[in-house]
């Protein structure tokens, strides 16, 4: 396996694949998953001729579990290391949910000539939780339901949210779809539970305002209005306002898991992004009988 050691002594798995010459994206996963969520998009744009990277978050999959540095800090110094490792320049960053807050971290502080373009979806920026300077976000007792459930029950919970609102199958009229449950649960449980919980703290609390306003590439928000983990108003609308180089896309009903169960709409939507011939802003309407009679449709 590809693993790198980073200053602290954290071994970090990833996947690199394709020719190391080709214009890398990197892939970030959001909690509490890893790599392997973005296996579509790994192919997918392998395919198109493009240098596929996607590393474990310390403390996820394959990854040291690790009972310190699960801070957005942190995460985007090991991206910074990462990068240097690989030697990635005009790289593409692509994050989900957690992820795109460790996209938008890096990017803000990422060497020079190290990033092209950035695209975050489903993503947490601005600030999840609510408070003084974020009165519409979701309240802190939300928060601590999830600590509390993983702390006591990670399995039944990591279960409860793929079956439910990650894919959106608890909507009426969705078939559950067996094979996504159980690849999201597996990558759950592979991580280790302490990096997990600190975790909640990072994707609720982090307050990326300021690094989304410093960002200076060209960034493609894509987020649903049908999103229960992430929802919608307090974050695309908010987080696009404040990039000097942002454009959004906005998706009618589908989940916050949508890179795996509308794979090829969100791939093409990224590929036209990097290609610079993405559609003018605006929203992606999906019917919700199409969605909901078949989430891979």
């Amino acid at each position: 396996m590809n693993m790198l050691t980073t200053s602290d002594g954290t071994r970090l798995f990833y996947k690199d694949w394709g020719e190391k010459d080709a214009q890398p994206i990197v892939f970030h996963h959001g909690w509490p998953l890893s790599a392997d969520d973005w296996d579509n998009q790994l192919m997918f744009f392998l395919g198109e001729g493009y240098r596929v990277i996607a590393h474990d978050r310390r403390g996820h999959g394959r990854s040291t579990q690790t009972d310190a540095g699960n801070d957005m800090d942190t995460y985007a110094a090991d991206v910074i290391e990462l990068a240097r490792a690989l030697d990635l320049r005009g790289a593409i960053h692509v994050g989900h949910s957690t992820g795109g807050g460790e996209v938008t971290r890096y990017v803000a502080r990422a060497e020079p000539g190290r990033v092209a373009k950035a695209v975050l979806i489903s993503a947490i920026p601005p600030v999840m939780v609510r408070k003084a300077s974020n009165p519409g976000g979701l309240p802190m007792d939300v928060f601590d339901g999830y600590r509390q459930a993983v702390a006591s029950n990670r399995a039944q919970t990591y279960l409860e949210i793929a079956s439910g609102p990650f894919f959106g199958f608890n909507r009426p009229g969705t078939s559950p779809i067996e094979g996504l449950i159980r690849n999201w649960w597996r990558q759950g449980m592979m991580g280790g539970i302490k990096a997990h919980y600190d975790c909640i703290k990072v994707f609720s609390e982090t307050d990326l305002t300021d690094d989304l306003k410093a960002n200076e590439v060209p960034v493609l928000v894509m987020h649903s209005d049908d999103d229960q983990i992430v929802p919608y108003a307090n974050s695309a609308p908010l987080a696009v306002k404040l990039l000097r180089n942002g454009t959004l896309k906005t998706y009618n009903g589908l989940p916050h898991g949508m890179p795996t169960t509308h794979a090829d709409l969100i791939n093409q939507d990224i590929l036209a992004f990097i290609r610079e011939d993405l559609e003018p802003s605006g929203i992606i309407q999906m019917p919700l009988t199409q969605t909901a009679a078949n989430p891979l449709s």
